[in-house]
């Protein structure tokens, strides 16, 4: 934003004789010319009644002329207070002018978390430049083009599709039942059946496609360019391992960075809760992951405020490990500790409960994500909370990672929790969340997701479907890419904010 100062000149009439005799005084103040009346072609818009005791005329320049004054002299004022005038229009045109000026659409090289210090490096433009191991703001000859590293996408690759896979896979998922039988029983039970029937509120514009299918990866990447989004945040089971719904996926992670990388995107990891997840087993899989991606254009580094360039990951349900445990992977007292190797990173935890906080910070963490797009669900993902939270970390230098989604329904697969569902809204709930996660001025914000379909916080394309058993949920009256569109609207409002908060 460009701040404008005006400044005010005062004018000192200049008084001529036409002869020898002296003229009367000229009263003090004279008249005043508001900016409001330059406007409307210089009427006055407010007049200091300048009379003199006994008299009534009033002086200035478009005021009666004085009887006794000569024609040319008369003629002489009016050129000059016409001149004048004009003047007056060209300055007030031209302060106007520059309070149209807005910054250039070009973005700032400085990473989120950096200080202002050096102030600028040059806007670049160069789409072959490597920034895999920045935060910068990436500019590509144009608005439409841009993309922002500090806008973090989670992205889910457990779905298959008969075309790519033995089956359909997660889009038949089971209806999960409540642990409380008795809640249960008035449930249905079962599991969905594709292609008409699928464990989603809403339907996918691809159909329950296959996460190995080449075109699908290609398809969303374009879509998460589009968004502005800059971090894929790939949900990563270690080789071998899957959810319990689902099967092994990690060997179709040099695909995804492949894909992310045509289209500039960087790629952070998050790591699931896996069965025999330890601060062992974590070590191992941080060692894998940057010794087998480290190397990849679209590995994704984060550049601190104090300097450092390292790999960020995200780690899910982190408090399901005590905080000694992890004090051993990362503190610099631990006994397998990552600090000051090869294998150190940013680490973010996920905080659920107020006491989390506090055992992230004695677990050695360098911060806390908040994922659940259900606003109220729990501590960390009511945004009511979030100014105490980002307080919390500020005060301990930890980063703060709010977790923003266009909304939540996860009745097709868990039929029992409607209470937990946050209506769309036709985009209104997700520009708030939005709201509230810049609202904390944090380095980087999360959005809750790209894909997760089983809980209805998709921003992927949706498209309307009715079926013999079915109605789906959709976007409508907006088209498919409505939350394409405003995650690009948030993103480029988030850059600018950010640039007003380091200066």
């Amino acid at each position: 934003m460009i701040y404008i100062a005006q400044e005010f000149y005062s004018r000192r009439a200049v008084r001529t004789r036409t002869d020898p005799a002296p003229l009367p005084a000229r009263p003090r103040g004279g008249v005043t010319v508001s900016l409001r009346s330059r406007q409307s072609g210089g009427k006055p818009g407010a007049v200091e009644d300048a009379r003199e005791r006994g008299r009534g005329m009033t002086a200035g320049c478009f005021g009666p002329e004085p009887p006794g004054r000569s024609s040319a002299m008369s003629r002489l004022r009016k050129k000059a207070c016409v001149a004048l005038f004009l003047f007056t229009l060209f300055i007030f045109g031209t302060m106007m002018g520059l309070r149209t000026l807005k910054p250039s659409d070009g973005f700032s090289d400085l990473a989120p978390g950096v200080e202002m210090a050096p102030f600028a490096a040059e806007r670049r433009a160069e789409p072959e430049r490597d920034v895999s191991d920045t935060k910068i703001v990436f500019s590509n000859s144009g608005h439409e083009h841009s993309i922002f590293y500090d806008i973090h996408i989670f992205y889910y690759l457990w779905y298959g599709a008969p075309q790519m896979d033995r089956g359909y896979i997660h889009w038949d998922h089971v209806l999960v039942p409540h642990w409380d039988p008795k809640i249960a029983a008035s449930h249905p039970k079962g599991r969905h059946n594709p292609p008409e029937d699928i464990a989603s509120s809403f339907y996918p514009e691809l159909g329950p496609y296959s996460s190995r299918d080449p075109n699908v990866l290609e398809s969303h990447m374009a879509q998460i360019e589009a968004a502005a989004a800059g971090v894929v945040v790939l949900s990563w089971y270690p080789p071998g391992v899957a959810d319990e719904h689902g099967e092994p996926t990690e060997d179709l992670v040099p695909a995804v960075m492949d894909a992310a990388h045509r289209h500039r995107i960087k790629v952070a990891f998050h790591i699931q809760p896996y069965r025999g997840r330890t601060e062992l087993s974590m070590h191992d899989n941080i060692k894998y992951i940057i010794d087998k991606y480290g190397k990849h254009g679209a590995f994704y580094r984060f550049k601190s405020s104090t300097g450092k360039v390292l790999p960020l990951f995200y780690v899910y349900d982190s408090y399901l490990t005590p905080p000694e445990a992890w004090a051993e992977l990362l503190t610099s007292r631990g006994s397998h500790s990552v600090r000051g190797t090869p294998y150190d990173g940013v680490f973010i935890a996920l905080i659920v409960e107020e006491r989390h906080k506090h055992d992230i910070l004695a677990s050695g963490f360098d911060g806390m994500y908040t994922y659940f797009a259900s606003n109220g669900f729990s501590f960390g993902s009511s945004h009511q909370n979030w100014k105490a939270v980002k307080a919390f970390c500020d005060k301990n230098n930890l980063l703060f990672v709010p977790s923003a989604g266009p909304g939540y329904v996860d009745t097709a697969v868990r039929p029992w929790n409607n209470h937990n569902t946050r209506n769309r809204v036709n985009g209104r709930y997700y520009e708030t969340s939005l709201q509230a996660a810049l609202s904390v001025r944090p380095d980087i914000i999360t959005i809750t997701s790209f894909n997760e379909w089983h809980e209805g916080t998709q921003i992927e394309r949706a498209v309307p479907k009715k079926t013999v058993t079915r109605l789906y949920l959709d976007y409508k009256p907006h088209q498919p890419d409505l939350y394409l569109e405003l995650t690009r609207k948030w993103a480029e409002q988030f850059s600018k904010e950010k640039e007003q908060w380091l200066m």
